[in-house]
């Protein structure tokens, strides 16, 4: 229950004690045109879904949130007795299209996002020969990690270094290939490679958990009831009032940047 980005739990603690009537509703989108069709994961996909609704909270990941300052008491007893409700997600094929609806009270729905997104990729991915794959992975990171170590020793003395963290948990190829890059990137570029959204690998790997609030936050505040105009006003206002200095990076962007 722990292996989700740290944005997850930042922005459900702040919906919890600002919003906690909230309903909402999230789909599913594929932004691209997959090599075959995604409703044949249909099956597979309800089986892993089950099974995440099976899961709770270990006492070693409560303890682990706990550590964490910005992390409220109050919801660390709600993930306690947290369990995902198989009935507020619903899987099926439309034509060779995959539909996934998420649907009921926001604090007990927002945590799905990204647990499907790892599970639909992996499950994508698994049809196709995955050595290959691996092989072809192992040869652009070591690239990676080679041009990161000559920008590093040829750059100019600077206040800020160059740092890089990884936020790639919904999109990976599979989680041992994401704990493998991750384990990779902590080894090679120690001074570099500063932390992960991913908060059960952060926790295993001895990593800095990254994350602050993803664009659902704010498009949430769209339909709270301020007018509409003053919707990021109030969002920014609720997150500096719930974290007061901590998690400052905020998203600007939700609807342009010059509004």
């Amino acid at each position: 229950m722990l292996e989700t980005d740290l944005y997850k739990f930042t922005m459900w603690q702040a919906m919890l004690h600002r919003h906690p009537q909230a309903q909402a509703e999230y789909r599913f989108a594929c932004r691209n045109t997959p090599q075959y069709p995604l409703a044949t994961l249909v099956a597979d996909l309800e089986r892993e879904l089950d099974h995440l609704c099976a899961l709770t909270f270990r006492p070693d990941e409560l303890d682990y949130l706990r550590g964490l300052r910005f992390m409220k008491p109050d919801f660390i007893d709600l993930l306690r007795i947290f369990r995902f409700q198989r009935d507020f997600i619903s899987v099926r094929a439309d034509g060779e299209r995959l539909e996934i609806i998420v649907r009921g009270p926001q604090v007990h729905v927002m945590g799905f996002e990204i647990f499907v997104l790892a599970m639909v990729n992996e499950l994508y991915f698994r049809r196709f020969d995955a050595a290959p794959a691996i092989e072809e992975g192992r040869r652009r990171l070591k690239r990676k990690v080679e041009t990161v170590r000559a920008f590093v020793r040829d750059e100019a003395p600077r206040r800020h270094p160059f740092q890089f963290f990884d936020f790639g948990l919904r999109r990976r190829f599979s989680g041992a290939w994401h704990e493998e890059v991750l384990r990779t990137l902590r080894d090679e570029l120690p001074e570099t490679f500063r932390g992960t959204s991913n908060v059960l690998l952060a926790k295993e790997l001895g990593l800095v958990p990254i994350g602050t609030m993803a664009h659902e936050y704010l498009q949430a505040y769209q339909a709270t009831g301020v007018r509409l105009r003053d919707h990021q006003k109030a969002a920014l206002e609720d997150w500096v009032q719930e974290y007061r200095g901590d998690l400052g990076i905020a998203l600007t962007d939700v609807i342009g940047m010059d509004a």
